[in-house]
């Protein structure tokens, strides 16, 4: 229990930041609704938005989470300033120059990328995917800065990145909206300038902890052993980070042909995922691969497995009752969120129909970023990236066959079917580790996990009873109360139903989170 207290106390702080960066981040989505809506328009800045961001995926986090932070902390653990600077100046050459040339190739092949999507406005689609790319150089760099940030459990500022980026997006959204052909524009203008104040934020914490590094010779940058251990650990991740990416393609490919409005319909539904994902799940596995590869390299396996087992049991206490009441009330969210403007009845039906099927799979999703970074500490990059690759071949042949009959939800049922194969995988490859006791916590686990499904279905009981006369009671207000009111009532009824049912049975994971919070 210390060490469930321990995570939470770490990543509190994260979390509140993060929980500032997904409100916004919805905040954004809900200015892009209001003023794009499910037009062809937003389909364009969904896709010129998603191409640098793929590949920011791919090599800017992708690289950090995995093989930098565990390689970095084997130099600290070391303890040699010169070593340490060499390390972070060489890696920092390579990083530049690569990425460099990533956004220039980029801005290049645009218009060969951008004809796959099926995109109305392709010409759009093109000058917004090429007004973009350069956010990748920006936020690979801000990725360098909060691994090294990260490595000495410095958290809050890698948590502030995010919430200058959305900030500004929105700001330039509605203020720069007339000056431009098309608010699709002033959004991306915005987008360029977060990335660049992302980096920016985060540089001078770099150097207030005594971190500092300078260009040095591509040829020694590449020759660094730090440099090469991590093209070493990294390589085998590309190729499985290539497929879960290629993932988003092929899927906003196939929903691109699908019709005008999936790709925005599935954006958003995906905003809405990724409001739980970030405030909880991204925090405790960024908070939990510093500490995971430190006992690693210490050898502090039981340590390792409580930390391990602690954050699985976190995941599923808070994602199980969300899902459940998200499902229950999904129409009400999007109505409240969304409508409005240029969202309408349309726009609501097929978000709603992606959300249906999107949300079931965030509990495997966000176990996935838990058990991912069991791997990265151990410097084991090739287990994941099998995982990943099989989960990609299962997401895209079901995406190609339920896309015709579901459109949209097609494709949001086969992402969240494919997350859940991931997470079977992953835990049947840690289980290869001898020194992980993952077999003798997986019954536990899965009791724990069925016990708070079971908890939670008896919750929404209440939920779907009262929720339709509650809607009609203030069906004649505002959107915002019609909706809004209905679903804090009902939210704080689901609330109190489950904890009654954890508290009646001294469930021992939520005592000791409330004892610490009231401390």
């Amino acid at each position: 229990m210390s060490n469930s207290r321990s995570l939470v106390r770490h990543g509190s702080i994260l979390s509140l930041l993060t929980l500032g960066s997904r409100v916004l981040g919805l905040l954004r989505e809900m200015a892009k609704a209001s003023l794009l809506g499910t037009s062809a328009l937003s389909d364009a800045f969904s896709v010129a938005f998603l191409i640098p961001n793929l590949f920011r995926r791919l090599f800017a986090e992708g690289s950090i989470s995995v093989a930098f932070i565990p390689t970095f902390k084997e130099y600290l653990l070391e303890n040699n300033p010169v070593r340490i600077r060499e390390f972070l100046s060489c890696f920092f050459t390579f990083l530049t120059f690569f990425v460099t040339l990533a956004v220039m190739a980029g801005i290049i092949l645009t218009p060969i990328l951008v004809p796959i999507f099926g995109m109305e406005a392709f010409d759009e689609t093109i000058f917004l995917t090429r007004l973009m790319f350069p956010f990748l150089a920006f936020i690979s760099l801000a990725a360098f800065f909060q691994g090294i940030l990260n490595s000495v459990h410095v958290f809050a500022p890698s948590g502030l990145a995010p919430i200058l980026l959305n900030a500004v997006t929105i700001l330039c959204a509605y203020g720069l909206s007339p000056f431009t052909q098309n608010p699709a524009r002033a959004m991306a203008i915005g987008v360029f300038i977060g990335g660049f104040l992302e980096a920016a934020i985060q540089f001078p914490f770099v150097i207030k902890k005594g971190y500092p590094f300078f260009f040095t010779g591509l040829k020694r940058a590449i020759r660094n052993p730090g440099t090469r251990k991590v093209l070493r650990l990294v390589g085998p991740t590309i190729i499985g980070m290539a497929a879960y990416q290629l993932n988003d393609l092929v899927s906003t490919a196939l929903a691109g042909n699908a019709g005008e409005g999936v790709v925005s319909s599935l954006q958003y539904s995906l905003r809405l995922q990724e409001l739980i994902l970030g405030v909880f799940a991204v925090s405790i596995g960024t908070v939990l691969l510093p500490d995971l590869a430190e006992q690693a390299k210490s050898a502090r396996w039981e340590l390792y497995n409580e930390r391990l087992v602690s954050a699985m049991n976190i995941i599923a206490l808070i994602t199980i009752p969300i899902t459940f009441f998200s499902l229950a009330q999904g129409n009400a969210l999007i109505r409240l969120l969304f409508q409005g403007r240029s969202f309408g009845e349309t726009s609501v039906r097929l978000t709603l129909s992606a959300f249906t099927f999107h949300m079931p799979g965030l509990f495997f999703i966000a176990l996935n970023r838990i058990l991912a970074p069991a791997f990265y500490a151990q410097s084991d990059s090739k287990s994941p990236t099998l995982a990943g690759i099989i989960s990609f071949v299962v997401n895209i042949v079901l995406a190609t066959l339920l896309v015709g009959p579901l459109r949209g939800a097609g494709i949001a049922l086969s992402l969240s079917l494919a997350s859940a194969v991931n997470t079977v995988l992953l835990v049947l490859f840690l289980r290869k580790n001898p020194n992980i006791a993952v077999g003798k916590a997986l019954k536990p686990a899965l009791l724990y996990t069925f016990k708070l499904i079971f908890f939670s279905a008896l919750a929404v009981l209440p939920v779907v009873w009262i929720n339709p006369r509650l809607s009609a009671q203030f069906a004649d207000q505002g959107r915002f109360i019609a909706h809004g009111l209905p679903l804090v009532i009902t939210a704080m009824i689901y609330g109190a139903v489950g904890l009654f049912f954890l508290f009646i049975t001294r469930d021992q994971l939520i005592r000791g989170i409330i004892k610490m919070i009231h401390r």
